[in-house]
């Protein structure tokens, strides 16, 4: 059975950044198995490899519907492979968990639109453009990729079991601050008022 990394057992672990994948010498194969079972089982948005105990740059997203974020069935089974973003634009605020985070919740900005570079698991290279929640559930998972967590960007921290969680999100949603815009210009703006 698959373990995953923890902030309790594992900080160093998940404080690595994942090495670059070279898909002409390594077969990924069992990789994504790992990832497809941990995610088919359990329930979660997405998953980085790192997470997973696999120290490469993989992430596999399962489920970036807001509207349904509870279907533990639902899964889009996407699989990006050395992923880069290349443009970032508006900004958007949420309570982000993570099962390697445990309990802790994060009030965390991100982006609204981004733009990724990516290749799939037979190395063809994509380019796809993220709005709206599929931008913060991908950027969550980016940002493991390079050993950050969400509790070091959050603006607030609250620790609060999953039952609780699923209460408060029904009046702490997904905000769109704006759709449009310089991500980091935005960020730091906010970030200057919100300290104020």
């Amino acid at each position: 059975m698959v373990q995953i990394k923890t902030i309790e057992n594992d900080m160093e672990w998940l404080r690595k950044k994942s090495k670059k994948v070279n898909l002409e010498k390594e077969n990924l194969k069992e990789d994504i198995k790992v990832l497809e079972e941990y995610c088919t089982d359990n329930e979660v948005l997405a998953m980085a490899a790192i997470q997973l105990g696999i120290d490469k740059r993989i992430i596999y997203l399962k489920n970036t519907d807001l509207d349904n974020i509870y279907d533990i069935k639902r899964n889009e089974k996407t699989i990006l492979i050395n992923p880069i973003i290349i443009k970032q634009e508006g900004l958007t605020k949420y309570w982000e968990v993570c099962v390697s985070c445990l309990d802790n919740m994060g009030l965390v900005l991100r982006p609204y639109k981004i733009l990724v570079k990516y290749q799939d698991i037979k190395g063809k290279k994509h380019q796809k453009t993220f709005k709206g929640f599929p931008t913060t559930v991908f950027s969550h998972e980016y940002d493991h990729l390079d050993g950050i967590l969400h509790i070091d960007k959050a603006l607030q921290l609250k620790v609060m079991p999953s039952e609780e969680r699923k209460i408060f999100r029904e009046t702490h949603g997904y905000d769109i601050i704006s759709k449009t815009g310089d991500f980091v210009y935005l960020l730091n703006n906010y970030k200057e008022e919100y300290n104020d």
